[in-house]
């Protein structure tokens, strides 16, 4: 009987292997990118350059059964090099003393995804809106690809961003509220 029990389980998760798709995230087709009120009256828009991420889809639910990223935050981009500096000091992301946020699927229920983020020091679990995980098509070259996009929010000083200057009508100059934009497409494992 525990023969049998055992060829059963075997059975099962050999099966269920069949029908996921594991990926590796192609940086030259992703988009790791964020949005944040500047003095309460515009947004400034930014994105992270240099990250690698893998994630698996269960092809019949179409839903993450696994999502990792890493994002070296040292690349991150507003388009203005004195603004970008300022981010990476200490008033922001401290990117010598924490070069890395983190991102790591917990649960994924219809169009939203629970996700561990690692900001600094701080790690909570968000949820994000999982705007599109697409068909897989097969490029030219023959590779297999799909897509999603997730987008969230978060409050930058539950992550220890706690830069604060306040102008002259009582605005902060950097909002509290960001969002997270993640457009990813990945690459089949082989």
């Amino acid at each position: 009987m525990k023969v049998l029990t055992s060829l059963v389980v075997a059975s099962i998760v050999g099966v269920s292997g069949l029908f996921g798709s594991s990926f590796n995230v192609d940086p030259s087709h992703t988009n790791v990118g964020f949005k944040v009120k500047h003095m309460m009256i515009s947004n400034v828009n930014g994105k992270f350059n240099n990250f690698e991420g893998t994630f698996s889809i269960d092809d019949s639910t179409k839903k993450f059964t696994k999502l990792d990223g890493i994002v070296k935050v040292a690349s991150i981009t507003t388009e203005n090099e004195n603004r970008d500096k300022h981010l990476k000091s200490a008033d922001f992301f401290d990117v010598e003393k924490y070069p890395q946020m983190k991102l790591k699927l917990v649960e994924h229920n219809g169009d939203t995804a629970l996700v561990e983020l690692s900001i600094k020091d701080v790690t909570k679990t968000i949820k994000m809106d999982v705007e599109d995980i697409s068909g897989m098509v097969k490029d030219p070259w023959g590779n297999v690809r799909t897509a999603f996009v997730l987008e969230g929010k978060i409050d930058r000083q539950e992550f220890n961003i706690k830069f604060s200057k306040v102008i002259e009508t009582g605005a902060l100059m950097v909002g509290n509220e960001v969002k997270i934009i993640i457009e990813a497409e990945g690459i089949l494992t082989k």
